[in-house]
């Protein structure tokens, strides 16, 4: 009888609750305003022609280095962000080796490390969800061959200090160190090009949150020339569809849908924020799109209530650490206006004194 391999026959699954998402979406940190309309005018301006061709990956590199200010060698476009962790897994991974990820954090770091047959260390953060530098530093050894930062992580929001990344880099320079900065839209913090000192260093990052393009997977990783040489090997020529290939120049091109639109996500997060200290509800400070509050027991029913309202949080009670925990996404000012509407209501309502 077929059998799939020991590793993969081990993994945990990951089930994003995708089904009846009906309502206000602030529920999986997507725009919410969707893409730009330059992106929908060149959608409708496809020919069959460009249909029925295989996809040519290299001419749109060169345009998002030049957008991102690296060299086309040093970038690789991906099939959203999920493939370019792939990618390293696949690429400096080996069974027994071991991978080291930061806790609560995005699933699928622990799970492609895992697929390849190495041991994954998880290092969980403190009570207040600050980037543990020194656990991981400490953890480091002469079979650590990867290390995932999410940055600013998900679910937290916490961002960690590029000198306490670069710190790792130095204490790891055997191991691939991926920092993934799919909300570096909201912080405007990165690594980019500090592969150029420290060469086992990646940044990858993503066009599904900021610019609206989530249904058409693309992401983007970058490290140094040598090193993407390597991760080329490994990926497939036509990785990304054509459609998502001709419409990216157009999302890259609107650069003032983008800033207005994350405006107004942080706008909405401070408002988020200010009013959960005001209430004494506590949260953590986040430098992406999205903020994470502790509800205790009444967790459910407040998820519950959104609902009623048309409104979709995200429970994050799963999450190591984050028990009694929710995580809502900001959008636009309408939207965010309609959120805290809604939260005012149902806070009142069944949530007096929750710490």
């Amino acid at each position: 009888m077929l059998r799939a391999r020991e590793a993969v026959r081990n993994l945990k699954e990951y089930h994003p609750p995708l089904g009846n998402r009906q309502g206000l979406r602030l529920d999986f940190n997507e725009n919410t305003a969707g893409c730009s309309p330059r992106v929908l005018e060149r959608l409708r301006s496809l020919t069959r022609d460009e249909l029925a061709r295989y996809p040519e990956r290299e001419p749109f590199e060169k345009i998002v280095a030049a957008h991102l200010g690296v060299d086309a060698e040093e970038l690789l476009l991906t099939n959203g962000t999920d493939e370019a962790i792939h990618l390293v897994c696949e690429t400096y991974l080996e069974p027994r080796d071991e991978a080291l990820v930061t806790v609560p954090t995005f699933a699928m770091y622990e799970i492609y490390a895992a697929a390849t047959g190495a041991a994954v260390y998880s290092i969980p953060s403190d009570g207040n969800f600050e980037f543990p530098a020194e656990a991981v530093v400490n953890r480091v050894n002469k079979h650590t061959r990867m290390i995932a930062v999410a940055n600013p992580n998900n679910p937290t929001g916490a961002l960690a200090a590029a000198e306490d990344l670069v710190r790792i880099a130095r204490a790891a320079p055997e191991a691939a160190l991926l920092v993934d900065e799919a909300y570096f839209e909201f912080c405007g913090e990165t690594l980019l090009r500090r592969w150029r000192e420290f060469p086992s260093l990646f940044v990858s990052r993503t066009f599904s949150k900021a610019y609206g393009l989530a249904g058409l997977r693309i992401g983007v990783l970058m490290g140094d020339r040598e090193q993407m040489r390597m991760l080329r090997r490994a990926s497939s020529p036509y990785n990304l569809n054509g459609v998502a290939l001709a419409c990216l120049p157009e999302a890259l091109a609107d650069g003032g849908y983008v800033r207005g639109y994350v405006a107004q996500v942080l706008d909405g997060r401070k408002r988020l924020e200010r009013e959960l200290q005001a209430r004494g509800i506590r949260y953590w400070p986040s430098h992406a799109n999205f903020v994470l509050m502790h509800l205790g027991e009444a967790n459910g029913r407040f998820i519950a209530a959104m609902r009623e309202h048309g409104i979709l949080v995200r429970d994050r009670s799963r999450d190591p650490g984050c028990e009694g925990c929710v995580r809502i996404t900001l959008g636009t000012a309408e939207q965010n206006e309609r959120l805290m509407g809604a939260l005012d209501e149902v806070l009142d309502r069944i949530l007096v004194g929750v710490r």
